[in-house]
């Protein structure tokens, strides 16, 4: 096994432990900040004076922190184990936003944003691994109610910073969603899941694996996460434009989404436990496709929200199941492995929102949501690879 817990079980413990609690409440965190950042957006763009053009460029510098630092989070786990690197990483990242509320100007705002997403992507892998962990701990599956956390913790994120910013300003926004989000850190602190490499693999030299099996679950959460960007980032502009949605209506389809993805994830690892990670897997990509399809050829708003919302229900446990196999690949530690697929995965969620969007301007949403579901196709084609999933959880699948 990678990861060296301090107690071996043969038989699953309890449903609640305090490595679980303390990695729930780190996904929680983590989601609260990125959360949090969202609402602060248009006070970053106006203060720096950011056209639109400007703005996506600053967005893609916080996507090449985390692209940059997930490799490098992967590597210090396979060296020093994920509690530390979680807990570093965490500590940086507390201080990012109020460094994001006070830049002067462009340059200092692309370093702080570069710092915040890096440190974000780095603490994503940790946290991940982590789980891992605590999965082969406890022996059964548990990552996709930690992914159901950082979902709550972006919706709690969002929610509070929008009434927290029109009500006291976007510096005591910062300062009291920096506290809070502290206290989480803090309570978990104590509790963290420590797992350790073997000694004589801390001499190694670490290098990105050769077999082609991380990489093909990385191609799994790439074309997994690329759709959920298209809907998190286009889906309400998709509902104004095309199918004539008012303001207020046009944001139900990212909560519909937001909704149906928390919902599941907190239910997925029930269902992956009984059904085991191939059939989960399948029957989710299955949803997904219906509900892209469903929201594409939508003829008014109200089918479109109802196809997001399917959208939702796949979607939320595809990523997390990929995440659980890239930690079990036999032969390789699983902070190398889940480096490669975080790395991959969110690079479909930082990236490709941008090139739908240029995509968009030509040809329209609605032909960019008909052609998502090859994406998930795909997945479906390699389905199989979730059996890796079922290594912690005892399934046999």
């Amino acid at each position: 096994m990678d990861n060296q817990v301090k107690v071996a079980t043969t038989a699953r413990s309890g449903f609640v432990t305090k490595g679980r609690a303390a990695v729930s409440l780190l996904f929680l965190m983590n989601g609260f900040l990125v959360g949090s950042w969202a609402p602060k957006i248009p006070d970053f763009a106006e203060r720096l004076q950011l056209s639109k053009f400007e703005l996506g460029l600053m967005i893609l510098v916080f996507g090449v922190g985390s692209l940059m630092l997930m490799p490098i989070g992967g590597t210090q786990i396979a060296r020093y184990g994920s509690k530390r690197v979680a807990q570093v990483a965490a500590v940086c990242l507390l201080p990012c936003l109020l460094a994001l509320t006070l830049s002067p100007n462009v340059l200092t705002g692309a370093i702080s944003i570069f710092l915040f997403g890096g440190f974000i992507g780095a603490m994503d892998v940790a946290m991940n691994a982590n789980a891992v962990a605590v999965e082969q701990s406890m022996r059964r599956a548990i990552m996709s109610s930690c992914h159901a956390f950082w979902s709550l913790g972006g919706l709690i994120g969002a929610g509070l910073g929008g009434l927290l910013i029109s009500q006291f300003g976007v510096l005591w926004h910062a300062q009291i969603a920096t506290v809070l989000a502290a206290v989480f850190l803090a309570v978990a602190w104590p509790m963290i899941l420590t797992d350790q490499p073997h000694p004589d693999e801390k001499k190694e030299k670490l290098r990105l694996p050769l077999t082609p099996l991380p990489w093909l679950l990385g191609l799994m959460a790439l074309f997994s996460m690329v759709p959920e960007g298209a809907v998190l980032d286009w889906g309400a502009l998709y509902l104004r434009q095309e199918l004539g949605a008012s303001v207020a209506v046009s944001g139900f389809g990212f909560a519909a989404f937001s909704l149906t993805m928390a919902i599941m994830r907190f239910g997925g690892d029930l269902v992956r436990d009984r059904l085991g990670g191939v059939m989960t897997l399948r029957i989710c990509t299955l949803f997904a496709i219906a509900g892209m399809l469903l929201a594409a050829f939508a003829p008014n708003a109200e089918i479109a929200i109802l196809g997001f919302a399917f959208c939702g229900i796949g979607i939320s446990n595809m990523v997390p199941i990929a995440f659980s196999a890239a930690g079990n690949v036999p032969g390789l530690r699983a902070g190398i492995g889940l480096s490669v697929v975080t790395t991959m995965g969110y690079s479909g969620m930082l990236v490709a929102p941008s090139v739908i969007g240029f995509v968009a301007e030509h040809i329209g949403f609605s032909v960019v949501f008909m052609a998502l579901p090859v994406l998930l196709v795909v997945v479906l084609l390699f389905s199989n690879l979730a059996r890796y999933a079922d290594g912690i959880s005892g399934g046999g699948h």
